[in-house]
């Protein structure tokens, strides 16, 4: 994988906050930024020159028209999170004319997307949970607790509800920040087409409250 403007980029707040669709150009550009290096989404837009614009849009459709609509998407002045919670499954798949929006965008790789998504979703629990579809942070606010923040309110949701949370990680360098919350590692997956690694994560409910990190 929600907004106010940045009044001052180097201090932004990470006091998270409901996004609202219009802050579609803001949480766009922010996790274009934060994925810029992901090795998923360097798979899926290998040119470096023209990946920036491509995450963009590819954000940007995934919040309008699908994340934004159906899940819950929260957002602090460097960060956004989309939530899937678990009354929302079926209807944050992408509909036929997101499906094509997300191919005229992809391009060539569209095929290697779709049996991504395919492949993810063979392995992907079947009992009620929150999904954790999207967590990204502008680089140049790292360190300052939005990614974090958005977490702890997402997981803060799902422990009241007392549901365990999925997530899958594309960056291996991930793995200890979301350890840190309590997930574990469930399950490699290796990506069809020869694409980069999944890490399929699960963290159990805990008492509200009751979390080492809150």
């Amino acid at each position: 994988m929600t907004r106010m403007p940045i009044t001052n980029r180097n201090h932004p707040t990470n006091t998270p906050m409901t996004a609202a669709i219009d802050d579609a150009p803001l949480i766009s550009r922010i996790l274009a930024d934060a994925f810029d290096d992901d090795p998923m989404m360097r798979w899926f837009f290998p040119d470096d020159a023209a990946r920036p614009a491509g995450l963009v849009r590819y954000f940007s459709t995934l919040f309008t028209r699908q994340y934004g609509r159906h899940g819950v998407c929260e957002r602090t002045g460097a960060a956004a999170a989309f939530w899937v919670p678990p009354e929302a499954p079926a209807k944050t798949v992408p509909d036929a004319e997101t499906v094509e929006e997300l191919q005229e965008i992809l391009g060539d790789r569209a095929a290697l997307f779709r049996e991504a998504v395919e492949a993810a979703a063979e392995h992907a629990p079947q009992e009620p949970q929150w999904h954790l579809a999207v967590l990204g942070a502008d680089p140049a606010a790292q360190g300052q607790g939005h990614g974090a923040a958005l977490l702890r309110s997402g997981l803060a949701k799902a422990d009241a509800a007392g549901l365990p949370v999925a997530l899958e990680s594309s960056k291996r360098s991930n793995l200890p920040f979301y350890e840190h919350f309590g997930f574990t590692v469930r399950q490699e997956l290796q990506l069809p087409g020869g694409g980069p690694t999944l890490w399929a994560m699960r963290r159990e409910p805990r008492q509200p409250g009751n979390a080492k990190d809150a």
